[in-house]
């Protein structure tokens, strides 16, 4: 019988485990043997499995998280790391592998296939939805209502005690969550990393704000946004496997300021990991579902080296190295529809 591998790797999120049990449904219909690779490439590095059948998926569609565990495991950062994988592929009989994950994830596997492990297929996972050729990531719908909500009350509490709240959301480079759940959420300013944030216009948004009689302020900020002077603000400057810094306090440096320049009592909120914790929306859960029914028909089809992917309302497929040659920042139009509603 002919065996898939499923692995997900990098930062949790909502709509893994639809994609696990959809890979194993589908798989299983096709006459696959489903095998589940533990916490991303580290548990292929060390073959560390364990079997997926119809009652290890079962319940698991609303569960968040990954019941095969991830992590932000680099093998090409690792002595003997592919070389190891290339073992562990062999010893496991693999026909084929679908990794779920986002750009470093996929970048992964996109040097794999290059490096003559080829029948890989790729899942787009990531709650910053910036990754290229797809329109949305599952995680996303997920994590912008979970921020929409915490922006709603929050919304009480600060018209309560007249204070501006500055809160600060997940978005390394892209600043997708700020923007669409600043938009639903009703923010009054949002800052996100595409453009540098001008203080002294924040500052003046929340004047022209008070000066009307709104004696409070939602300001919503994207981790990764930066002061036009300055650089990212980094919780530490030590780098993971794959080169990235550990992002936060953007939020408490931007509230200290504004209550310096406003006299305004200014308060922050930092939503961090609840983002992308808990149960998956109704979209995020059909979107995993579609993708990784279609991952296995990609294996089935042996069209390797490709990544599936949201097109409308239709799921295609594309190269995993054209999904990460850039990333997908996001639309000013959208933000410029975000601007009419400042201050």
């Amino acid at each position: 019988m002919s065996k898939i591998a499923i692995l997900t790797g990098g930062g949790d999120c909502p709509g893994l485990n639809p994609v696990i049990r959809a890979v194993v449904r589908k798989g299983i219909n096709e006459g696959y043997q489903i095998i589940g690779i533990k916490n991303g490439w580290k548990g292929l590095m060390e073959n560390d499995i364990m079997p997926l059948n119809l009652d290890t998926v079962s319940g698991i569609l609303p569960k968040g998280g990954t019941i095969l565990g991830t992590s932000r495991t680099n093998p090409y950062k690792k002595e003997g790391g592919i070389e190891k994988i290339r073992d562990n592929y062999a010893k496991l009989g693999l026909d084929a592998l679908i990794a779920v994950g986002g750009e470093d994830t996929l970048g992964v596997a996109a040097k794999l296939i290059k490096d003559g492990i080829t029948n890989i297929v790729g899942v787009p996972k990531t709650i910053d939805n910036d990754l290229s050729c797809t329109d949305y990531t599952f995680g996303f719908d997920t994590a912008i209502n979970i921020a929409m909500e915490c922006i709603d009350r929050l919304h009480t509490t600060a018209e309560s005690h007249h204070r501006i709240i500055v809160v600060e959301v997940m978005g390394r480079h892209a600043g997708w969550i700020a923007v669409e759940a600043g938009i639903a959420g009703g923010a009054d300013i949002i800052l996100i990393p595409e453009l540098p944030i001008d203080i002294e216009q924040v500052c003046s948004l929340i004047r022209k704000r008070h000066a009307r009689g709104k004696t409070f302020s939602i300001v919503v900020v994207a981790e990764g946004a930066q002061f036009k002077e300055g650089t990212m603000v980094t919780k530490e400057q030590k780098l993971d496997e794959f080169g990235h810094v550990r992002l936060g306090g953007i939020g408490e440096i931007l509230a200290q300021e504004i209550e310096k320049r406003t006299g305004f009592e200014t308060r922050v909120s930092v939503l961090g990991h609840i983002q992308r914790g808990g149960s998956p929306t109704a979209f995020d859960r059909i979107l995993g579902t579609r993708f990784g029914v279609k991952a296995v028909e990609l294996v089935k089809n042996k069209k390797f080296g490709r990544m599936v992917a949201l097109s409308g309302t239709k799921i295609i497929d594309i190269p995993i190295e054209k999904a990460i040659e850039v990333l997908k920042t996001v639309d000013m139009e959208l933000y410029d529809i975000a601007k009419e509603f400042f201050g």
